[in-house]
């Protein structure tokens, strides 16, 4: 931290927030009371709140006292603010020098008030005929929350209408009116289904700006009213009664701002109109929890379930109703921390203050001076605080006592140890820390940290702390004494050193036992990071380990959790949020006192999550406090990885350390388990049924002596590379327990259906081919379609494995990880060839269809209308049947999955019989492979004759003679035998029978010669009999 120091007198420091006018007597009573003490006098601006603390202070001391009282040193003003910094210091009669923070990077820029430039509505006076209609499809809601900013006009006492949303069937469905009361105060009513609620006060009618929201539920008919924060009115029963109640909120209706509407879209009455100003109004189809609405109120926008968000572009406007801009100012820190110290009743404070006999917690943070903090003084503050808050005299703390107990958590954590100081005390602060920090994390306080996290910049901020106390155990480690360890509950710290000068490394690892009988998280540093950090000269390291099980930390942490896409890429699942599901764990490396990087490895057991049909995705990530620097950090995945899910833990590499998590991204499974078994039962019988229809079919082109052709060369490498894709796919979850073989399962996957597709895309080519004139030999067509088959799939899987190693695998499946870009290496590929090839057999089928009516009419020219269009409609449907399998345009369907379970079960047929189709189309009803078999056949047959042991023969002479005794020819005399002339030798015609293609005829007959009698056989007697 760079410093510029003028005179150690005073400090200055800037408080990260705006003020409102209202508060500004604040100023004066702190000013009036800068004499009595040194506590600070406040001053307020438009965008900024300082505090001068009128005490002589070094640099450090003031930095600290700054980060003490959730604020920052001020910032050097720039040349252009000189002026008027200077005119600031002298109207509050500050002489003297102050300490300053150097302006030196973007990070250190002081924070100003959030504010925002929005369209505000203005409508002056009530009329009949001012409106604003909301341009947006209202779907039928079983849950609504609606707010907004308003500025009520304190001159009308008459009800006024802020909204209506009016349907066919009921006009009053859904309202918000109200009107001011005798002693000032706004009243609120809701109605639904034409239910009223009673009238109830929500803010006061001042003219200035007020938040509020509105929720219903059709659960119970629950509903409660929020105003600046807080709930003011809430209750149930507001629901239609009867047999079908209670009902949603009905859709598809008009939603009028300012005016009641007594008949659908109109009739509007000047008495119950609205006169004010209205803007920034959000509405969502569910219920915002309190937490939530504070972030609308600190114009946060929750995208989630967000029905309608407010955008000029989205409003019709009625012509005499005046549009303006205004910036909204944004309530944050001190405005948090102003509110916190008014609405306390300081009992916690109170409680310990009686104990310690002295005061240990101030009533407020800006009243608290300088304090000496030292060891012994440490100890005892939170062995009392710890003893009041175990007894749970306070069970929920307020925002006012969580505060204060941060604030003397942030005092002990910058304890300096002095010479002399018994260093036995240091492990029984540790303790006493961490028991503190375990009792204000606990989940009854998740409310309250949410309300403060803006003056806290989040809960994160409590972890820091702890990290800073665990240094402070450093200076106990000897060489006797190597790890210190403090378990406390739900919180557990450790600290050790490492010798690194050994022969045999081991990884060192931080093992907790969670509350979970024989459950344990841990995270280790592995033996070849160590091997490595030894390597870089190193001999000792020290490693700080802290481990926070689930509590508000979690809760909290949960709404700065990554977001991915908002539905599973598979059609499945509808993305419904992210949440912390582990415990939160981190490991230091520190080496001379300065931090080291160093790869981890972490392991984490799920919190048990009861979300019935629910999927759960988990995501390895760290804190990253640079990330938002405003909130405090967010969450982040750089660098990490799932290195094995299990349905109850999941373990992670990290190639950095710092605090990790496991976030849970929960899915909504649109289809039960029932479902899903019986889709995965079909895919499994599908895929072996196509296997061996596959195979079968391969092997038949292979052993039947089919005829070679491009065609049948492409029909056999797109069956290869199917059958082992499919072989694969069966086999596929006996992988999942070896990582390094579901890796390898997930690649030649991808290399097999890519190859398959690729095949198919072949297919498509080798047809256009013969429909469209291609100027190629065969020799070159067969060239490029090898490389387009298996070349193009290498070339994408090696190009996916090079760019995406870490991300290549999902977490829960041997397949491509669809949580990331990987999935589209596959989807992006497989849609142009379905593209590609759904043209090619448009264009088959309108040639094909052309031909078939050429030849319908040259052949019949006088059939029948009914017989012509029957014929064409067969020429069309022939080739769709005949193209589809292999032109995998079944594979369509699978755009359709995410409509209806139906189009789910259809894909699954289709395509895991895709290989079944290709056996019975291009193997059983193929004319070439059946005249392949019947010549097969034929040629056994023919083979027989020549296996026979007994033959009789006809010879060329009249007369002939036959040995039966010796099984042999007897020689006929040399008179017998004819001259020497030529003949045809007679021909045995014998012609396939098939159904299919040609009659080819063969023939089996002798060839004459000198040397051989010519022998002609009619008839045989086979051996063996």
């Amino acid at each position: 931290m760079v410093r510029r120091d003028l005179r150690p007198d005073s400090c200055l420091f800037s408080f990260l927030v705006g003020l409102s006018r209202s508060l500004l007597a604040f100023a004066a009573l702190a000013k009036n009371q800068t004499s009595q003490g040194f506590a600070p006098l406040t001053i307020e601006t438009p965008r900024h709140t300082y505090a001068y603390v009128g005490t002589a202070l070094d640099w450090w001391q003031a930095d600290r006292y700054c980060e003490q009282h959730f604020a920052q040193l001020l910032l050097e003003p720039q040349d252009s603010e000189q002026g008027s910094f200077s005119k600031l210091l002298q109207s509050h009669h500050i002489r003297g020098s102050v300490w300053l923070k150097e302006r030196d990077s973007v990070l250190h820029k002081t924070k100003r008030r959030r504010g925002h430039t929005v369209p505000v509505l203005v409508f002056r006076d009530k009329t009949d005929t001012k409106y604003v209609k909301v341009l947006s499809d209202f779907p039928a809601l079983p849950a609504v929350t609606a707010c907004a900013h308003l500025q009520w006009d304190t001159r009308s006492q008459d009800i006024a209408t802020i909204f209506s949303y009016a349907v066919p069937a009921f006009i009053n469905e859904f309202q918000l009116r109200g009107f001011v009361d005798e002693e000032g105060f706004v009243r609120f009513a809701l109605i639904v289904h034409g239910h009223h609620s009673p009238y109830l006060p929500v803010f006061r009618a001042d003219g200035q700006w007020h938040h509020f929201c509105v929720t219903w539920q059709q659960e119970n008919g629950t509903w409660a009213i929020y105003a600046d924060g807080k709930r003011r009115a809430a209750a149930s029963g507001l629901c239609s009664v009867g047999p079908s109640a209670p009902q949603a909120i009905s859709g598809q209706g008009t939603f009028i701002i300012g005016q009641d509407q007594d008949s659908l879209g109109g009739t509007f009455r000047a008495k119950e109109s609205f006169s004010g100003n209205i803007t920034d109004l959000h509405i969502w189809h569910r219920v915002l929890s309190a937490e939530h609405i504070e972030k609308v109120r600190s114009c946060w926008v929750v995208e989630q379930d967000l029905l309608f968000g407010w955008s000029s572009n989205a409003l019709q406007v009625e012509s005499t109703v005046q549009t303006v801009a205004t910036q909204l100012l944004c309530p944050d820190a001190y405005w948090q921390l102003k509110r916190a110290q008014l609405e306390s009743s300081h009992a916690l404070a109170s409680r310990v203050n009686t104990l310690a006999v002295r005061t240990v917690i101030p009533d407020s943070v800006f009243s608290s001076g300088v304090q000496d903090m030292n060891l012994s003084v440490a100890l005892d503050a939170l062995d009392i605080l710890a003893a009041v808050l175990r007894e749970g005299e306070v069970p929920v703390l307020e925002p006012s006592d969580l505060l204060a107990v941060l604030q003397l958590l942030k005092q002990v954590s910058d304890l300096e140890i002095q010479e002399g100081d018994e260093l036995e005390m240091l492990e029984q602060l540790g303790q006493y820390y961490m028991e503190v920090t375990e009792l204000i994390l606990e989940e009854q306080n998740t409310g309250t940290w949410s309300l403060i996290s803006q003056v806290i910049r989040g809960p994160m901020a409590v972890v820091e702390l702890c990290d800073r106390v665990v240094s402070l155990l450093v200076p106990l480690l000897t060489r006797e004494r190597t790890k210190i360890t403090i378990q406390h509950g739900n919180i557990g710290m450790e600290v050790r050193e490492l010798e690194l000068s050994e022969q045999q490394l081991s990884g060192e690892a931080y093992v907790v036992q969670t509350p979970e009988k024989g459950r344990h998280d841990l995270i280790e540093v592995p033996a070849e990071e160590m091997q490595r950090l030894k390597s870089r000269g190193l001999h000792r390291v020290t490693v700080k380990n802290m481990w926070f099980g689930y509590g508000s930390l979690q809760r909290c942490l949960s709404s700065s959790a990554v977001s991915p896409d908002t539905a599973a890429p598979d059609g499945a699942q509808k993305y419904l949020g992210t949440s912390v599901g582990t415990a939160v764990i981190s490991a230091t490396l520190l080496s001379d006192q300065q931090e080291i990087s160093a790869a981890v490895r972490y392991r984490l057991q799920h919190r048990a999550q009861d979300l019935p049909n629910t999927l759960l995705g988990p995501v390895c990530a760290f804190w990253n406090f640079s990330l938002s620097p405003d909130a405090g950090g967010m969450w982040s995945t750089a660098g990490c990885s799932v290195a094995k899910s299990l349905p109850d833990s999941t373990a992670c590499f990290c190639n950095h350390t710092t605090n990790f998590a496991i976030l849970l991204q929960v899915y909504e499974m649109e289809r039960t388990t029932k479902e899903e078994l019986t889709l995965q039962t079909l895919t499994f019988i599908g895929c072996g049924v196509s296997f061996c229809a596959l195979t079968v079919t391969f092997v038949l082109f292979l052993v039947v002596g089919v005829p070679k052709s491009e065609r049948m060369t492409v029909h056999k490498n797109l069956i290869l590379a199917l059958a082992a894709g499919e072989a694969l796919l069966m086999v596929s979850e006996l992988a999942k327990p070896n990582q390094v073989l579901c890796f390898m399962v997930t690649a030649f996957l991808h290399l097999f259906f890519m190859a398959a597709f690729s095949w198919m895309l072949v297919e498509g080519l080798l047809l256009w081919s013969k429909v469209v004139a291609v100027n190629m030999s065969e020799g070159r067509r067969m060239k490029f379609y090898y490389v387009t088959g298996w070349g193009l799939p290498v070339l994408i899987v090696g190009v996916t494995l090079a760019t995406s190693f870490n991300k290549y695998v999902a977490a829960n499946h041997c397949w491509l990880n669809v949580q990331t870009n990987v999935i589209w290496a596959f989807v992006g590929p497989v849609l142009l060839i379905l593209a590609v090839n759904s043209l090619v057999l448009l264009r088959v089928v309108a040639v094909t269809v052309a031909s078939a009516r050429r030849r319908s009419k040259m052949l019949t020219p006088s059939s029948s209308l009914e017989s012509q269009i029957g014929a064409q409609l067969w020429a069309t449907a022939k080739p769709v049947l005949v193209l589809l399998p292999v032109l995998g345009l079944t594979w369509l369907c699978g755009l359709l999955v995410h409509l209806s379970i139906a189009w789910a079960y259809v894909f699954i047929v289709l395509n895991s019989l895709q290989g079944l189709y290709i056996f019975l189309v291009y193997a059983v009803y193929n004319s070439e492979v059946r005249n392949a078999i019947q010549r097969m056949k034929d040629k056994k047959k023919a083979l027989s004759f020549t296996n026979c042991s007994h033959p009789i023969n006809y010879l060329s002479s009249p007369r002939n003679t036959t040995s039966w005794d010796t099984g042999r020819l007897s020689p006929a005399p040399e008179t017998a035998l004819p001259s020497p002339v030529q003949r045809e030798p007679p021909v045995k015609n014998i012609t396939s029978r098939g159904n299919f293609g040609a009659r080819i005829p063969m023939g089996i007959s002798s060839i004459m010669s000198p040397e051989r009698p010519a022998v002609e056989l009619t008839a045989f007697k086979c051996s063996g009999f």
